[in-house]
């Protein structure tokens, strides 16, 4: 295996990194490992020192001039709570099925094929069928008595 063919293989995995941190950066150092790959592989580059000097200053420029446009591109849209209802909230009175008997007033129940973490002041088994009533967070507050 020749010295380009471990540039462009060090390109690829750093890449590959950034689909792990996520923080746009490792990408411009793989992409500048594979251009000296490349340059090595055409033969327009040979010494070490040269290798290093264009992977040093194509990577810190692809860093400086790329990543904000980039950043730009990956981040997501976190919509406000006064834009959008919480879909929990339209939840309430929807019918559930208790998956684990209540212990200490918490258990699990399923709402549409999914399982919550639910609180009731009611005693509750598994089968048993019980309506929510509000959320926590992440909590769903059930009753076997229907809300209106």
């Amino acid at each position: 295996m020749n010295i380009a063919t471990l540039w462009i293989i060090a390109g690829i995995v750093l890449i590959l990194t950034e689909l792990m941190a996520t923080s746009i950066v490792a990408v411009f150092f793989g992409i500048a490992a594979i251009i000296v790959g490349l340059l090595l592989n055409f033969g327009i580059i040979d010494s070490y020192s040269l290798q290093f000097l264009i992977f040093a200053v194509l990577s810190l420029v692809l860093l400086f001039s790329v990543r904000s446009q980039c950043k730009r591109w990956f981040v997501g849209y976190t919509a406000d709570s006064s834009e959008q209802p919480s879909a929990v909230a339209s939840d309430i009175g929807s019918r559930v099925i208790v998956h684990s008997t209540f212990e200490h007033g918490a258990g699990r129940v399923v709402l549409n094929g999914v399982q919550w973490d639910a609180e009731s002041e009611q005693p509750l088994q598994a089968g048993d069928v019980a309506w929510v009533i509000a959320n926590q967070g992440i909590k769903l507050q059930v009753s076997t008595i229907k809300p209106h």
